[in-house]
């Protein structure tokens, strides 16, 4: 049974420090964040001293403009949310244990909430789910498929057997000396380029869902290195636009043939990289040739943030399946 919840949730899993007040897992009440992008940018990815230190700086800050924005008093919160992995462990902890002090204190229910399933929601705080459903989650860390049959429950499908797609961004773009974070600076310069450099697809053995970008960003590497020594000048907005096709173009074909082989309802996608223009207008042009519904959240509810750990949370306090006081970070998490 569904109950009326007004759940305060915290994200603090890498390099941002998030706070919301999400009413009965669909509407927003607040969502506060604070990235550290300008701290970690000099040392081109997140060091995790660094980001710890800035949790520790900024988590009662959130905490507070989140109940500013939001209007609520603690007597209306029903419980207590925080991402409990996967991440670096040492966020992790500071969300963990902020979130432990206030439920013990405030005296309300605690729930841990696993950092990709925040993800998935993220998609139910602008449409309601329709199963079965198929999720594509591509983050720095992660790139699966995920078919789900009813709230809470996890099938993974397909999954990276190296790099991450967000990864092979961020290196890619080291490569071409992009500024951090490199994603954003990639998809900027592929709609300047023209995609003319053979990289490989990884489609691996056939009906695979599975994926791989490792040798895909060692192409690139070697053909970068390549045209140096050769003493030519490197077209970065052709690198980008050719490594983005590829990237682009296995993510949308398995996406697309999974949700065809498992008769899904709807697709949704996740995750950071689903801010890339490129992808999302690759999803949406392969899917309008379908009776398939496509969500892809706005760029706000892609990156990390804490409303889509307070929409998760709300599916777990409806099934009343709280955490214990012994929760903990962990940094490896697996998507149950």
């Amino acid at each position: 049974m569904n109950e009326e919840n007004i759940i305060l949730a915290i994200e603090t899993s890498c390099d941002e420090t998030a706070a919301a007040v999400i009413k009965n897992g669909t509407e927003i009440l607040s969502n506060i964040v604070s990235t550290q992008i300008d701290s970690h940018k000099r040392f081109g990815g997140v060091v995790p001293e660094i980001a710890s230190r800035h949790h520790v700086q900024q988590i009662t800050i959130v905490l507070e403009e989140a109940f500013e924005q939001a209007k609520v008093t603690w007597d209306e919160i029903d419980a207590i949310a925080v991402t409990e992995g996967p991440g670096l462990v040492g966020a992790l902890l500071i969300g963990v244990n902020a979130a432990k002090a206030l439920a013990f204190v405030k005296e309300k229910p605690l729930i841990g909430v696993h950092h990709i399933a925040g993800h998935i929601y993220a998609n139910r705080l602008q449409q309601e789910f329709e199963f079965p459903l198929l999720a594509l989650i591509v983050s720095g860390g992660h790139t699966e498929l995920v078919l789900m049959k009813e709230h809470g429950t996890y099938e993974l499908i397909g999954e990276t057997l190296d790099d991450a797609a967000g990864e092979a961004f961020d290196k890619v773009a080291r490569t071409l000396r992009l500024p951090y974070p490199g994603g954003p600076h990639i998809d900027r310069l592929a709609h300047e380029g023209i995609a003319h450099i053979p990289f490989p697809r990884a489609w691996l053995e056939k009906g695979s869902y599975d994926f791989s970008f490792s040798g895909l960003k060692s192409a690139v590497i070697n053909y970068v290195h390549n045209v140096q020594q050769r003493g030519d000048k490197v077209i970065v907005e052709d690198v980008a636009a050719s490594f983005q096709a590829s990237v682009v173009e296995v993510l949308t074909e398995k996406t697309f043939r999974a949700a065809i082989e498992n008769g899904v309802n709807q697709v949704i996608v996740a995750g950071g990289v689903a801010a890339n223009k490129g992808l999302r207008t690759s999803l949406k042009d392969r899917f309008q040739e379908t009776k398939i519904p496509l969500f892809i959240p706005p760029i706000h509810l892609c990156t990390d943030n804490a409303a889509m750990i307070g929409a998760a949370a709300s599916i777990l306090f409806n099934e009343q399946k709280f955490s214990q006081w012994d929760l903990n970070g962990k940094p490896s998490l697996l998507l149950t």
